[in-house]
């Protein structure tokens, strides 16, 4: 089995980039509307990260999974932080347009990039699980390949990366249906940030007219 899943091992360079975008994002937002210093959040997930890498190569699965939902805590955190804040700035008319709205469209990206790597890291037991398993036919996600003649297709990132897109844009998962509970209340939560988003940065446009 060890064995069957290093050889599909897929490769965990796009995890760790989406939640290093996350941090570089949460960077670029004016600090008056984020939780924090624009370098803490990143002074928090590169560590975590190598971490997390350094585990997996040492087949420390259990305690990688571990510092993964660390990391995933923590980003999802600022961004509920970076959304409260956006919307208390809103009445008061203090903020520049120019940047809230660098700070929703950040807000708005990290949502994607945050809930794909929350259903990369939840779905099916996690990566390393899905790669022993060796087939994907009992996750919390029907993707089209699994109804093919193709028993050894697993998902890897992009795949749930395309999901929490359709997710933010359509507020829909479009061709993936949803079995699990525990998925669909974090797609509705994904949705409900993501409309909130798009529904204030549509009213201060129409108010700033």
């Amino acid at each position: 089995m060890a064995d069957r899943a290093k050889s599909r091992s897929e490769p965990r360079w796009p995890a760790v980039m989406a939640v290093l975008s996350v941090g570089g994002l949460y960077w670029a937002t004016p600090e008056s509307l984020s939780p924090g210093p624009g370098w803490l959040l990143l002074a928090l997930v590169i560590p975590l990260s190598i971490t997390a890498i350094i585990l997996n190569k040492r087949s420390r699965y259990a305690l990688n999974q571990v510092v993964g939902y660390a990391i995933l805590g923590i980003i999802t955190a600022s961004l509920i932080g970076s959304l409260v804040l956006l919307i208390a700035a809103l009445p008061d008319h203090k903020q520049a347009p120019k940047d809230l709205l660098k700070s929703a469209a950040a807000l708005w990206i990290s949502n994607i990039l945050v809930f794909a790597s929350w259903y990369w890291r939840l779905d099916a037991g996690g990566p390393h699980q899905r790669e022993v398993t060796g087939m994907h036919v009992e996750g919390a996600f029907l993707f089209p390949q699994m109804t093919l003649d193709d028993p050894d297709w697993i998902p890897g990132f992009v795949d749930y990366l395309f999901l929490a897109f359709n997710t933010s844009t359509a507020f829909s998962p479009t061709d993936v249906p949803v079995l699990s509970r525990w998925a669909k209340g974090m797609m509705m939560i994904q949705s409900i940030i993501s409309f909130t988003t798009v529904a204030l940065l549509a009213a201060r446009a129409v108010n700033i007219l």
